[in-house]
């Protein structure tokens, strides 16, 4: 009988977002002198262009990581800086129909270096410039050993020079030479931070021999990919029980399954109806309070209810006691698979802090999804370009808004900076809010809606930058279908191209995690 066959020891794949902590770890072990690449970078890496990013696996420890995307030729031969054409490191200038491949980053774990790590990752970008018929690899390589030898080269070039020549050694240009890359020139102030290369990189190219000249739209928008996103528009009542609240918000998760929604999203504090059944009127301190008590039922409902219908579920925001003892105003996302993920609103109102000492929250990411990575802004963190504009680079292609709102101003501010999300950031963005009055729960006497599914404003949305919008304030449900490779075309082609022509030679967000 023939032995079963040895598990492989060694594997090289693309990168996943499980390994992000991994890819961290080998990220700052191997540079240990320069910033490390942040979780969200990573994962904006992987959601732009996944085949582009690889991990090498030894006996289930990550021990090699590259990371790439494509770009126009005319950008990957201009002059440039690492931040410039990374995009911050996020791979946010990605073009789907760039005709070269961009390496943003290889590391291996130097104590693997028998292995031959390196050799395989830059194989495996190789095999998928066949494969995507790109015309070659373009990336800045280290010189480490121009600092060391500034006094007889103080000019990069001539130092550059001097290795191609083979008059010195430098291991890091050397090993690119020897894997088939020909240097170009010097790409000066490259990354400040290493400073054995004095800031510098030495260009380098690699011209794919198999490429052949095409024409037309090209392979990444011949499929579509689209989403089906349900917003509800919920009427504020009075409930004579938790239960009777949850089966109101089953209807609508029920209707919008039936409709075979990827996403539903319900409003900000749509949970505060559940302060209709204290038997007396509370201050606003108590009544975030009281409010807090129901999060373990409520969490746990909706992520079953999600499991069994099926759907994506944004649960709106609930008040919520945090671990560090602040109450914060945090939206619940419920995905199919039976995960939770939560994002805090960042930005409490004035009217938040005053009469419910809500604190703002620490953190925003992308989170992911069947469906890919979307962010979650909470009403006024709508009006605060730079959440979208990270929760975008980090691969979010869908944004949700649930708002709360008690007149049309208020609602018009959120609207609109809404659709100036969806432009600048070349996204769908989905608003959801309450109508209707709860005359006993303060704040929550008024409310004025119309929810609604924005998109960018180009040729293949929408005219108006409208996908559908609900009446004002009725209870209702809306349904729009999204279909995310038109934000790929928009992305490269588009009239208006306003991610991939940020001027990030002039300005840059700086996180205080790194991002």
């Amino acid at each position: 009988m023939e032995k079963p066959a040895k598990p492989a020891v060694l594997t090289i794949r693309n990168a996943r977002v499980a390994d992000l902590d991994a890819i961290s770890v080998l990220v700052s072990k191997v540079y240990k002198d320069m910033p490390a690449l942040t979780p969200g970078m990573l994962r904006g890496q992987i959601a732009a262009y996944p085949d582009g990013q690889f991990v090498v696996e030894y006996e289930g420890e990550i021990v090699g990581y590259a990371a790439g995307f494509r770009i126009d030729e005319a950008t990957a031969m201009s002059p440039h800086t690492w931040g410039q054409i990374t995009g911050g490191g996020y791979a946010a200038r990605h073009d789907p129909l760039g005709e070269w491949f961009y390496g943003m980053e290889v590391c291996v774990d130097p104590d693997r270096r028998r292995l031959r790590i390196g050799q395989r990752l830059y194989d495996a970008r190789r095999d998928l410039c066949e494969a995507q018929n790109l015309k070659g690899i373009v990336f800045g390589g280290r010189m480490p050993g121009l600092a060391r030898r500034k006094a007889a080269y103080p000019d990069a070039r001539e130092y550059l020079d001097a290795v191609t020549a083979r008059k010195l050694n430098d291991p890091v240009i050397g090993f690119h030479m020897r894997s088939g890359f020909e240097p170009i020139g010097v790409l000066e102030n490259y990354l400040t931070s290493d400073t054995a290369s004095m800031g510098h990189a030495a260009h380098m190219v690699w011209r794919n021999p198999y490429y052949a000249e095409t024409h037309g739209r090209g392979a990444a928008f011949a499929v579509k990919e689209t989403v089906r996103v349900a917003t509800v528009q919920l009427q504020a009542r009075k409930v004579a029980s938790f239960e009777e609240f949850i089966s109101n918000v089953e209807y609508f998760v029920d209707v919008t399954s039936d409709y075979r929604s990827d996403f539903v999203v319900f409003p900000e504090l749509f949970t505060l109806q559940l302060l209709s059944l204290e038997s007396k009127k509370l201050t606003p301190v108590e009544s975030i309070e009281a409010l807090t008590r129901y999060t373990p039922r409520f969490v746990e409902a909706l992520r079953k209810m999600a499991v069994e219908y099926n759907i994506n579920i944004i649960g709106g925001s609930h008040p919520t006691r945090t671990g560090d003892g602040d109450i914060q105003n945090v939206a619940y996302v419920f995905l199919r698979d039976g995960s939770v993920h939560e994002q805090e609103k960042i930005h409490p109102t004035p009217n938040e802090r005053h009469w419910w000492n809500i604190k703002g929250g620490d953190r925003v990411h992308a989170i992911p999804t069947d469906c890919g990575p979307i962010g979650v802004l909470i009403c006024y963190d709508s009006e605060f370009p730079e959440l979208a504009r990270r929760l975008v680079d980090e691969g979010a292609r869908l944004l949700f808004v649930p708002f709360c709102t008690d007149n049309r101003q208020g609602y018009l501010r959120v609207r609109y900076c809404s659709a100036a999300r969806a432009i600048e950031n070349q996204c769908y963005v989905t608003l959801s809010g309450n109508v209707g009055n709860l005359p006993n729960v303060e704040n929550m006497d008024v409310q004025y809606a119309q929810s609604c599914i924005l998109t960018p404003c180009d040729f293949p949305f929408a005219r108006d930058g409208v996908a559908a919008e609900a009446s004002e304030n009725v209870e209702t449900v809306t349904v729009a279908d999204l279909d995310l490779s038109d934000l790929a075309w928009a992305k490269s082609q588009g009239t208006v191209r306003n991610l991939r022509d940020r001027r990030f030679d002039l300005y840059k967000t700086v996180w205080s995690d790194g991002g």
